[in-house]
């Protein structure tokens, strides 16, 4: 097989400084398109890559020498853009939250499974090494019975770093359909869920819109979050953080305290009920403030997976359990009741 041909959909900040740089950068990858309702904005990004721009999507599913597409599209959109490329033929990966709905989450996770095509969601939280080395340690039982954890992802909102700043699409309800929960919370959901190995069963949630007059989508969301066997925890996710992003997660187990990405030199800190304290460098974190650059493995695995016909490491299941979580979030905060999933 040659080199696999790719069509991004939708020229934002995310495909700018993610998808397309890394497909770029991809030896196995031939860029192809490029599509963006902008019509400047698509052209612009199409000669920079000397690939096809295009307006139209189904033109791009249609028209253009693709095998495989990125949806970096406003959070409404991924769903039936998504569909219809799987339909299409083509294989998917599609920016998180996957969905707005479950029902739009199950009808991409059809469409992938009647295609035959691989729906991948870019959860990126899974590939940082602090967070695969604490999923290892919990897994081994280095650390004991798991009783809590807080986690929080939080920045000055995406007006700072989007193309269309205030005006951008993630602070209109419509194409948004959440703000900050999905912004930031579903990355959280995805990565509990993966580093404890477990589910979260129930929510209690508050998802407030406090801090961005402009918007009417939530800036502020704290969430308390209880797994399958008990351990329960804390989600914050802010677009009201000034100073520095705040990107950490701190897991108290029976034998050892894990504490990811909140140290500034080391990505790992293991604080052992004995005293003995192991710090772990293992690469920074991705932050939209270095300009995002660095290489988020999500691309490669994606690319990998196509080419060798394997299960893409975030399916279109592991997408839904994430954005469950947030969905059961907003059904707490409306009912003001916990909320089972």
């Amino acid at each position: 097989m040659g080199k696999l041909k790719i069509g991004v959909i939708g020229c934002g900040s995310i495909a700018q400084h993610r998808h397309l740089p890394e497909y770029a950068f991809n030896k196995e990858v031939e860029l192809t398109a490029v599509c963006d309702l902008n019509e400047a904005r698509a052209k612009e990004v199409a000669e920079k890559y000397g690939v096809q721009a295009y307006i139209n999507y189904e033109e791009l599913l249609n028209s253009a020498d693709v095998d495989a597409v990125s949806v970096c599209t406003p959070n409404y959109l991924h769903a039936s853009i998504s569909i219809a490329a799987l339909n299409a033929g083509k294989h998917v990966l599609c920016e998180k939250p996957m969905a707005t709905s479950k029902e739009e989450a199950e009808a991409m996770i059809e469409a992938a499974s009647k295609s035959g095509k691989k729906l991948m969601i870019a959860h990126n939280q899974r590939f940082v090494k602090s967070h695969q080395k604490a999923r290892q340690l919990i897994e081994n039982g280095e650390i004991g019975k798991i009783y809590s954890f807080r986690t929080a992802f939080g920045h000055g909102g995406p007006e700072g770093w989007s193309v269309e700043g205030k005006e951008g699409w993630f602070f209109q309800k419509e194409k948004a359909f959440v703000g900050a929960m999905g912004d930031l919370g579903v990355h959280k959901t995805d990565l509990l869920r993966y580093v404890l190995g477990e589910e979260i069963v129930e929510v209690g949630a508050f998802v407030e819109t406090s801090a961005k007059d402009f918007a009417d989508v939530d800036d502020n969301a704290v969430c308390v979050l209880k797994t399958e066997s008990g351990i329960v925890g804390t989600l914050a996710a802010s677009w009201a953080y000034v100073g520095k992003e705040d990107n950490s997660t701190i897991i108290y187990g029976e034998k050892a305290v894990l504490r990811l990405e909140e140290d500034p030199n080391y990505s790992l800190v293991v604080q052992y009920a004995n005293g003995e304290v192991v710090n772990y460098e293992l690469g920074k974190i991705q932050s939209n403030e270095e300009g995002g650059q660095q290489n988020s493995h999500v691309v490669e695995q994606f690319v990998d997976a196509v080419l060798n016909d394997k299960e893409p490491l975030v399916t279109g299941e592991e997408g839904m359990k994430s954005l469950a979580v947030i969905l059961a979030a907003l059904e707490s905060n409306e009912t003001k009741t916990i909320t089972q999933i």
